[in-house]
Protein backbone atom coordinates (compact mmCIF):
# COMPACT_ATOMS: atom_id res chain seq x y z
CA UNK A 1 0.00 0.00 0.00
CA UNK A 2 1.42 3.50 -0.78
CA UNK A 3 -1.22 5.93 1.26
CA UNK A 4 -2.70 7.06 -1.79
CA UNK A 5 -6.91 7.95 -1.28
CA UNK A 6 -9.30 9.80 -3.61
CA UNK A 7 -12.09 11.62 -1.98
CA UNK A 8 -14.85 12.32 -4.86
CA UNK A 9 -17.57 14.63 -4.28
CA UNK A 10 -20.16 13.91 -6.40
CA UNK A 11 -23.53 15.74 -7.26
CA UNK A 12 -25.65 18.35 -9.46
CA UNK A 13 -25.53 21.92 -7.34
CA UNK A 14 -28.31 22.74 -8.91
CA UNK A 15 -30.64 19.83 -7.06
CA UNK A 16 -30.62 20.68 -3.76
CA UNK A 17 -29.37 18.16 -1.67
CA UNK A 18 -27.91 16.27 -4.71
CA UNK A 19 -24.91 18.64 -3.96
CA UNK A 20 -24.03 17.07 -0.79
CA UNK A 21 -20.59 15.54 -2.05
CA UNK A 22 -20.10 18.45 -4.06
CA UNK A 23 -20.15 20.65 -0.62
CA UNK A 24 -18.33 17.87 1.60
CA UNK A 25 -15.57 17.66 -1.47
CA UNK A 26 -15.47 22.08 -0.76
CA UNK A 27 -14.65 21.59 2.90
CA UNK A 28 -12.70 18.87 2.77
CA UNK A 29 -9.87 20.84 0.16
CA UNK A 30 -9.79 23.45 2.88
CA UNK A 31 -8.17 21.48 5.74
CA UNK A 32 -4.42 20.06 6.12
CA UNK A 33 -4.88 16.41 5.21
CA UNK A 34 -2.13 13.70 4.79
CA UNK A 35 -0.05 13.32 2.22
CA UNK A 36 -1.08 10.95 -0.53
CA UNK A 37 -5.03 12.05 0.05
CA UNK A 38 -6.61 14.09 -3.25
CA UNK A 39 -10.02 16.15 -2.82
CA UNK A 40 -11.54 16.14 -5.78
CA UNK A 41 -15.15 17.95 -6.59
CA UNK A 42 -16.35 15.95 -9.64
CA UNK A 43 -20.10 17.24 -9.75
CA UNK A 44 -21.69 15.68 -12.68
CA UNK A 45 -18.25 15.00 -14.65
CA UNK A 46 -18.35 10.95 -14.65
CA UNK A 47 -16.03 10.74 -17.48
CA UNK A 48 -13.24 12.82 -15.42
CA UNK A 49 -14.04 10.65 -12.39
CA UNK A 50 -13.14 7.62 -14.43
CA UNK A 51 -10.11 8.32 -15.81
CA UNK A 52 -9.18 9.74 -11.87
CA UNK A 53 -10.23 6.15 -10.99
CA UNK A 54 -7.74 4.38 -13.19
CA UNK A 55 -4.69 5.43 -10.74
CA UNK A 56 -3.50 3.13 -8.26
CA UNK A 57 -5.92 4.43 -5.15
CA UNK A 58 -5.30 2.17 -1.88
CA UNK A 59 -8.61 3.85 -0.93
CA UNK A 60 -11.78 5.81 -2.98
CA UNK A 61 -14.02 7.76 -0.84
CA UNK A 62 -16.75 8.58 -2.90
CA UNK A 63 -19.22 11.33 -1.26
CA UNK A 64 -22.93 11.72 -2.58
CA UNK A 65 -26.56 12.10 -1.74
CA UNK A 66 -27.66 8.38 -0.63
CA UNK A 67 -31.40 8.08 -0.41
CA UNK A 68 -32.41 4.84 1.43
CA UNK A 69 -35.12 5.87 3.07
CA UNK A 70 -34.12 7.38 5.91
CA UNK A 71 -34.71 10.60 7.86
CA UNK A 72 -33.17 13.56 5.80
CA UNK A 73 -30.08 14.56 6.79
CA UNK A 74 -28.49 10.93 8.19
CA UNK A 75 -24.87 10.08 7.00
CA UNK A 76 -23.97 6.44 6.28
CA UNK A 77 -20.72 4.67 5.20
CA UNK A 78 -20.86 1.81 2.83
CA UNK A 79 -18.43 -0.13 0.81
CA UNK A 80 -20.52 -1.28 -2.05
CA UNK A 81 -19.85 -4.52 -4.02
CA UNK A 82 -17.69 -3.23 -6.97
CA UNK A 83 -19.86 -4.32 -10.61
CA UNK A 84 -17.63 -5.77 -12.95
CA UNK A 85 -16.53 -4.67 -16.58
CA UNK A 86 -19.32 -7.12 -18.34
CA UNK A 87 -21.90 -4.86 -18.93
CA UNK A 88 -20.98 -1.03 -19.22
CA UNK A 89 -23.69 0.85 -18.54
CA UNK A 90 -24.52 4.66 -20.22
CA UNK A 91 -22.18 7.43 -19.57
CA UNK A 92 -23.67 10.97 -19.82
CA UNK A 93 -21.41 14.46 -19.47
CA UNK A 94 -24.43 16.21 -17.47
CA UNK A 95 -25.54 13.34 -15.17
CA UNK A 96 -22.96 10.73 -12.53
CA UNK A 97 -24.11 7.72 -12.18
CA UNK A 98 -21.28 6.00 -10.19
CA UNK A 99 -22.18 2.44 -11.20
CA UNK A 100 -21.63 3.45 -14.43
CA UNK A 101 -18.36 5.07 -14.23
CA UNK A 102 -16.64 2.00 -12.03
CA UNK A 103 -18.05 -0.14 -14.54
CA UNK A 104 -16.27 1.69 -17.32
CA UNK A 105 -13.21 1.58 -15.47
CA UNK A 106 -13.40 -1.99 -15.40
CA UNK A 107 -13.90 -2.02 -19.14
CA UNK A 108 -11.04 -0.38 -19.65
CA UNK A 109 -8.55 -2.35 -18.19
CA UNK A 110 -8.83 0.12 -14.82
CA UNK A 111 -8.85 -1.57 -11.27
CA UNK A 112 -10.28 -0.27 -8.66
CA UNK A 113 -8.85 -1.07 -5.24
CA UNK A 114 -11.55 -0.69 -2.00
CA UNK A 115 -14.33 1.97 -2.32
CA UNK A 116 -15.96 3.32 0.46
CA UNK A 117 -19.38 5.90 0.04
CA UNK A 118 -20.52 8.32 2.58
CA UNK A 119 -23.69 9.26 1.73
CA UNK A 120 -26.37 11.41 3.29
CA UNK A 121 -30.00 10.63 3.33
CA UNK A 122 -31.47 13.92 1.05
CA UNK A 123 -34.57 15.42 1.72
CA UNK A 124 -35.04 16.70 -1.95
CA UNK A 125 -33.29 15.79 -5.29
CA UNK A 126 -35.04 18.44 -7.30
CA UNK A 127 -34.43 21.81 -7.84
CA UNK A 128 -35.85 24.43 -5.24
CA UNK A 129 -39.17 25.91 -6.38
CA UNK A 130 -37.79 29.55 -5.67
CA UNK A 131 -35.09 29.04 -7.68
CA UNK A 132 -32.77 28.65 -4.75
CA UNK A 133 -29.18 26.41 -5.13
CA UNK A 134 -28.24 24.65 -1.65
CA UNK A 135 -29.01 22.45 0.73
CA UNK A 136 -32.05 21.46 3.13
CA UNK A 137 -31.46 22.31 6.22
CA UNK A 138 -30.70 19.05 7.53
CA UNK A 139 -28.16 17.75 4.93
CA UNK A 140 -26.29 21.37 5.54
CA UNK A 141 -26.67 20.49 9.02
CA UNK A 142 -25.23 16.83 8.69
CA UNK A 143 -21.55 18.46 6.37
CA UNK A 144 -19.38 18.75 8.91
CA UNK A 145 -20.28 15.57 10.35
CA UNK A 146 -19.42 14.06 7.19
CA UNK A 147 -16.20 15.88 6.63
CA UNK A 148 -15.42 14.48 9.89
CA UNK A 149 -16.19 10.97 8.78
CA UNK A 150 -14.18 11.38 5.68
CA UNK A 151 -11.17 12.56 7.68
CA UNK A 152 -11.46 9.57 10.13
CA UNK A 153 -11.61 7.17 7.15
CA UNK A 154 -8.40 8.60 5.93
CA UNK A 155 -6.63 8.46 8.89
CA UNK A 156 -7.71 4.81 9.25
CA UNK A 157 -6.58 4.07 5.56
CA UNK A 158 -3.21 5.39 6.69
CA UNK A 159 -2.53 4.11 9.95
CA UNK A 160 -3.28 0.60 7.33
CA UNK A 161 -0.68 1.57 5.29
CA UNK A 162 1.94 2.37 7.95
Amino acid sequence: MNGKVLVAGIGNMFLGDDAFGVEVAQRLALRQLPDGVKVVDFGIRSYDLAYALMENWDLVILVDALPAEGKPGTLYVMEPELPSGEAVGSLDAHTMNPVAVLQLVSALGGKVGRVLVVGCEPASLEPDEAGEVGLSGPVSAAVEEAVRMVEELIERSHATAA
